[in-house]
């Protein structure tokens, strides 16, 4: 965990990883907090209106040793998979402590998935046992019988014929389980990748998966927790960045988190429940931070609590942080990470250490280079590829049953992200993109993040993306599309005007040459703008028009 220091440098230098030889995530985040305040809230779960309710640590403590119980009677063994397919909420939160201390292993999905990227993970996964509500069995039910593993299928929202209810298992079993002696490098937990760029892998995470965050998010919460702090996001918990950023770690330090089910963002919504739950600590991902940014004047309607927004997943860029200091009062922290290894960078504004358009600087305790094909480190202001030197407590331990590819993602010592970055004369990274995503254009290599952001700044404009469009003479164009805001019509001379605003604000070979309306924005389930859509229609455009 982090000291206080005055500046990042006396804090990178002095920080020293304390992994200990055993360490259990379910008891760490629930009976540490049980046997010294029990009546300490864990979690409220609420809308921005209607009731409320609370569940405390040591509640969240006996109802997960009694599921813990619930499990094991059910044949489910240490390193056995385990799949939550629920929303924000008591139940989630149960559930992932009791698979910890079961010595099982979590495996969080989303709730929006359809039912082929349902029945995909689940077996890829080897599932035992699904914790779920009525919607999710339902959907569970068309599949079950090519899923031979799943045996075991429990719901939320009362049992039903080979489905077993979730508040009967807990009142039918003993409240006092014996957690599973687990090391650091036990599996705990696997988290899907978003498959943005192929298929969707099983990242697999050990205990200490929790310990290696925690740096993270007392660096980018200004060194959390400060009395009175209470974090919330509206990221799904079965992302790393709901689960790893704010649920777990929240838990343990002993902070309260608020709970929203909801599942669509509405930007009202969310600001009305920071309000009314006085949350202190938020983490926003930057497409939700553009709708709030759509949504005009805030200061002025809504009384927040902020102490601290961090933001993560993708490239937050100049507009939006600038947007925050106006809006918020206060510094956006960027971080960034991956799945497979969260939180390494990170800005941090009570340090000091924050610069419009750049993540930060590596976290204490990681080692981050931007490197070249060699595993070489490039030169300041150099592109390459953003990576991670091992060993790391925040690193996966693999790619479940795929060893190809977990070698793959290694040069050396160095893990590769795909993302590609610079890094500055101060030493701030600044990320550009997936490869596939980068836009070379006229020789120029142009990151679609700086150009969406800027493009969001835009007052008719809600949400873009912008792409690389296969062009004979420039190698490639940037094409934008684009979701108006209520009131905007589409048309020639906005399209123009639009045009204009990005090549005065970033530079003239950065401004999309084509701008197509959209009705809608496809996002994947961790809130992120699938390109690869855009861009491969933007690539059957540029074919046709040549073949004409």
């Amino acid at each position: 965990m982090l000291e206080r220091r005055d500046t990042y440098s006396e804090l990178y230098r002095d920080f020293r990883w304390q992994i200990p030889d055993r360490f259990n995530i379910g008891v760490a985040v629930s009976d540490r907090w049980a046997m010294q305040d029990p009546q300490r809230v864990a979690i409220i779960a609420g809308r921005a209106e209607g009731p409320a309710a609370e569940l405390t640590f040591g509640e969240l403590a006996a109802r997960s040793n009694a599921l813990a119980n619930a499990l094991t009677g059910f044949g489910i063994r240490p390193g056995d998979r385990v799949a939550l397919l629920l929303p924000q909420g008591f139940a989630t939160a149960i559930s992932h402590v009791a698979i910890y201390k079961a010595g099982a292993v979590a495996v969080p999905l989303a709730l929006l998935f359809g039912a082929e990227a349902l029945e995909y993970r689940l077996h890829t996964a080897g599932v035992s046992a699904v914790v779920t509500n009525a919607d999710g069995a339902a959907r569970i039910a068309g599949i079950r019988d090519r899923l031979p593993r799943l045996t075991s299928v429990i719901s939320v929202d009362g049992g039903s014929p080979g489905v077993e209810e979730f508040d009967k298992l807990i009142s039918d079993h003993d409240k006092v389980f014996a957690a599973r002696d687990t090391g650091p490098d036990d599996p705990a937990l696997m988290i899907f990748t978003s498959g943005t760029t192929g298929p969707p892998k099983g990242a697999l995470h050990g205990h200490r998966v929790l310990l290696g965050h925690l740096p993270g998010v007392q660096y980018h919460h200004e060194f959390f927790p400060q009395p009175g702090d209470r974090t919330w996001t509206p990221a799904d918990w079965a992302w790393a960045g709901g689960l790893l950023n704010i649920l777990l770690p929240s838990l343990y330090f002993g902070v309260t988190v608020v709970a929203s089910p909801a599942e669509k963002f509405d930007p009202e919504a969310a600001l009305a429940l920071a309000e009314r739950f006085k949350v202190r600590n938020a983490f926003i991902p930057p497409t939700a931070l553009r709708m709030l940014k759509s949504i005009g004047r805030i200061r002025d309607r809504y009384d927040l609590s902020f102490r601290t927004v961090a933001s993560g997943g993708e490239s937050l860029g100049r507009e939006t942080y600038e947007w925050g200091e106006a809006e918020l009062g206060l510094t956006i922290n960027e971080f960034y990470g991956q799945t497979e290894c969260n939180i390494v960078l990170s800005s941090c504004a009570a340090l000091g250490v924050t610069r419009a358009g750049a993540i930060g600087l590596p976290v204490p305790g990681h080692r981050v280079a931007v490197i070249n094909e060699d595993g070489q480190p490039v030169k300041q202001g150099e592109t390459g590829q953003i990576a991670v030197a091992r060993p790391d407590p925040v690193m996966f331990l693999e790619y479940w049953q795929n060893p190809e590819a977990t070698e793959k993602k290694f040069i050396g010592d160095w893990m590769t992200t795909g993302d590609q970055g610079i890094v500055d004369e101060d030493g701030y990274i600044h990320f550009f993109g997936r490869d596939d995503d980068v836009i070379t254009s006229a020789g120029y290599r142009i990151g679609p993040g700086e150009i969406e952001d800027c493009l969001t700044g835009h007052p008719a404009i809600a949400l873009a993306a912008a792409v690389g469009k296969p062009d004979a003479l420039r190698t490639e164009i940037v094409k934008a599309y684009v979701v108006l805001k209520s009131g905007h019509a589409p048309g020639d001379a906005l399209a123009a005007e639009i045009r204009d605003w990005v090549k005065t604000r970033l530079s003239a070979h950065e401004y999309p040459r084509e701008i197509e309306f959209v009705e809608s924005m496809p996002l994947t389930t961790t809130g992120k703008v699938i390109r690869r859509i855009f861009r491969d229609r933007a690539k059957e455009e540029a074919a046709a028009e040549t073949a004409t």
